[in-house]
């Protein structure tokens, strides 16, 4: 189960093929994620976040990015920002061969000598910017940064989580269970739009019950006309969740 305690950050690569340059963002990519900052990073799937993939979404709206580019279409940055939030960071590969002064990379499969070394490059700048990003804070429902800390407390032991799971996309972003006109239905989430609501001091109501559904409806898909059944089961939830948190 990861660990969802611990911030991380995603890192949107460039999925071209037709040039060297995305090759050297997706072996950087897996440098920094298997080597410089494993324990720091995961990795989103950029075609399937285009496609609609809504675990990476859900990630990359609630923890900080990182795009990676191999040029100035910059397809990793743009998609993120179209379908989520805008990145806080992004890296375009051709500036940082300009920046190291290192030669034109060459080769799909195998890179020449100078795109190894613009791996390498990248890899070593993507590893910094991870650190300056872990040693700020992310509000993770503005998509800034801010100075009072993290701004959605995230369950902290296993035993807690009861019917909370990580989403399948193994980014971390857990999902919640709840029963819906007797069926369970998986919101992606679920208990972080809960944690930020109790810590923004709004109590359980019918008004705040819209609110909630509103937000959840951010992250998941409800169905048109649902909504007088979604409203009393996710206030229902909500209610519980600050009983819980209150008894502690």
């Amino acid at each position: 189960m990861p660990d969802l305690l611990k911030k991380k950050v995603g890192i949107v690569s460039c999925s071209g093929e037709e040039l060297a340059e995305g090759t050297v963002t997706r072996l950087a990519t897996r440098k920094v994620l298997d080597q410089l900052r494993p324990e720091d990073t995961v990795t989103i799937c950029l075609p399937l976040f285009l496609a609609g993939g809504e675990g990476d979404r859900a990630f990359a709206k609630f923890y900080p990015t990182i795009a990676v580019d191999g040029c100035e279409l910059r397809c990793a940055a743009r998609g993120t920002e179209k379908y989520s939030s805008r990145p806080a960071a992004n890296i375009m590969v051709r500036d940082i061969l300009i920046e190291n002064g290192i030669g034109h990379p060459e080769g799909r499969r195998h890179l020449n000598e100078a795109g190894v070394q613009a791996v390498d490059a990248t890899a070593e700048k993507m590893a910094a910017i991870v650190d300056d990003l872990l040693g700020k804070h992310w509000n993770r429902t503005a998509g800034t940064f801010e100075d009072i800390g993290m701004a959605i407390p995230v369950p902290k032991k296993e035993n807690e989580l009861e019917n909370i799971t990580p989403c399948s996309c193994g980014s971390g972003i857990p999902v919640q269970e709840v029963q819906i006109n007797g069926q369970g239905i998986n919101l992606i989430a679920l208990p972080l739009i809960f944690a930020n609501f109790r810590q923004e001091g709004k109590e359980p109501s019918a008004i705040i019950a819209k609110e909630l559904l509103d937000t959840v409806r951010l992250y998941n898909q409800v169905p048109d006309g649902a909504d007088e059944d979604y409203l009393p089961a996710i206030l229902q939830e909500y209610t519980k969740f600050c009983e819980k948190e209150a008894e502690k």
